[in-house]
């Protein structure tokens, strides 16, 4: 739990959270003169990353879910159906997970420590990276066997179709250019 602990406070300085975002940002700026291949990482790599917590990975993408929430990138309709769902993102090369739900009592998304979840996306780095340069959509990974649906098919089709409508240019803040 110190780690958790000590992850959240580090995250809590807006100024950590926006220099984060600001280099997310410069580096997605410059995406479309990047192409990922197809890689996976070292074995190494898993064996090091299943002896960690998973929590970290879930807090740095839940406080990166919850920024796109507040910049309006995420349809606020669409998360009301995700209320008590439990989800996990797991990079199968890396050997990492990130359980999360989202609570909207709170408005938020948040880590959990549960390690079941309602929905699993599953994928290696290079196909997560691929998504989220929008150089393969879900669906041509999913064909290619490069990302997997487990759980909930309802609703990962549901979460998979609320993120193909966010529009790529609305993540660039003003000042930044495509």
């Amino acid at each position: 739990m110190a780690i958790g602990t000590a992850w959240q406070e580090l995250l809590k300085n807006k100024g950590i959270k926006m220099a984060l975002f600001d280099r997310f940002v410069e580096f997605f700026s410059e995406s479309q003169r990047i192409t990922v291949s197809d890689f996976e990482l070292p074995k190494f790599v898993a064996k090091i990353n299943q002896k960690l917590p998973d929590y970290p990975h879930a807090l740095i993408l839940c406080t990166a879910l919850n920024y796109a929430k507040k910049r309006g990138i995420l349809p606020e309709d669409d998360l009301e159906f995700l209320q008590g769902k439990s989800f996990c993102v797991a990079m199968i090369d890396g050997g990492t997970s990130a359980f999360f739900t989202y609570d909207s009592a709170q408005q938020k998304f948040k880590p959990i420590a549960q390690q079941t979840a309602d929905v699993y996306f599953k994928a290696k780095l290079s196909g997560f990276l691929q998504l989220l340069l929008r150089q393969e959509d879900p669906d041509t990974l999913f064909f290619k066997r490069h990302l997997q649906l487990e759980g909930d098919t309802e609703l990962g089709l549901f979460i998979k179709n609320m993120l193909d409508a966010v529009e790529i240019p609305k993540i660039v803040p003003p000042g930044f250019s495509h």
